[in-house]
């Protein structure tokens, strides 16, 4: 009896440290991200004579009146071209991914270890940047086009072989019973390798979806037409906007004597870029988790 008590008290020890571990981790983690939005609420004197705080001493919305009163219908426009290649491109991506990893999970596949090496083959070598520009607008014509916001960032060759680790643990004489069953290998594909994978689909289909939402390099290199500036994109040219008026290498204009907001927009940036993903994380982290880790086992 007294074995029992020890053990329930020593499990019980162990788990308020873990705890109490966890959650101070939790804090650390979380002290950068209420110190963005706390200086996004402050003022610019603020900022340069109390550097940041966690609290706002003078609690003002004036960066936000600055960013959207001047470019409030861009941004507005910018978050919709965001909102549109995260879902267009996540499910072109995730559609182009799981058909080419459950293709080259089957064994049966006649040359799958050479399409496995010439997909890995891409990941060490690459042609360059000005080939690859070359090609996208000369061939493709991906200039000031929404699909050079799309089309560039398809395909991920980790995200392939991630999803085929999931396909391969799933076992053969399921697709075995259902080709007697004369089930075809789309029907397979859709009907049992993906409903036994969704654990895959949302860790890979998350990763596509954070890397259309921040990518802002294929707007930098394909888009000169404002209206199809992605969200990152534009607020990156407010902030270099922001940063040239107040180091002087461009005139002020009207804005000559106005103390322009540089520390504060740059963390009202940050509120407004990071804001929709903060509240999609947690909804799909258990199952990132799972596929980061099953992901991480080898054949």
């Amino acid at each position: 009896m007294n074995n029992k008590r020890k053990k329930s008290f020593s499990d019980r020890s162990i788990s308020i440290i873990a705890y109490c571990f966890i959650g101070f981790f939790g804090v650390i983690c979380l002290y950068p991200l209420i110190l963005t939005l706390s200086a996004s609420l402050s003022s610019e004197k603020d900022i340069v004579r109390f550097g940041y705080s966690l609290i706002p001493k003078d609690f003002t919305l004036d960066t936000y009146h600055y960013m959207f009163l001047n470019s409030g219908k861009q941004i507005l426009k910018s978050y919709g071209i965001t909102i549109f290649i995260t879902v267009v491109g996540t499910v072109g991506a995730m559609i182009i991914t799981s058909m080419m990893a459950f293709a080259i999970s089957i064994r049966t596949l006649k040359y799958r270890n050479i399409i496995a090496f010439i997909s890995n083959f891409t990941i060490v070598f690459s042609a360059g940047l000005i080939p690859w520009y070359v090609v996208c607008v000369n061939y493709y014509n991906l200039k000031n086009n929404i699909l050079a916001l799309i089309l560039p960032s398809i395909f991920s060759v980790w995200n392939m072989f991630l999803m085929r680790t999931y396909f391969s643990s799933i076992s053969p004489s399921l697709y075995e019973a259902a080709k007697i069953d004369g089930a075809n290998y789309f029907t397979i594909y859709w009907k049992i390798a993906i409903p036994l994978s969704k654990t895959a689909v949302l860790t890979v289909g998350l990763m596509y979806a954070l890397q259309y939402w921040n990518d802002w390099w294929n707007a930098l290199i394909f888009i000169n037409d404002k209206d199809l500036f992605p969200l990152q994109y534009y607020l990156y040219t407010i902030l270099s906007n922001v940063n040239a008026i107040s180091s002087g290498r461009i005139p002020a204009g009207a804005s000559a004597g106005i103390t322009l907001p540089m520390e504060t927009v740059k963390m009202a940036v940050t509120v407004i870029t990071i804001g929709p993903i903060i509240f999609l994380y947690p909804l799909v982290q258990k199952h990132f988790v799972q596929g980061i880790m099953t992901g991480a086992v080898k054949e």
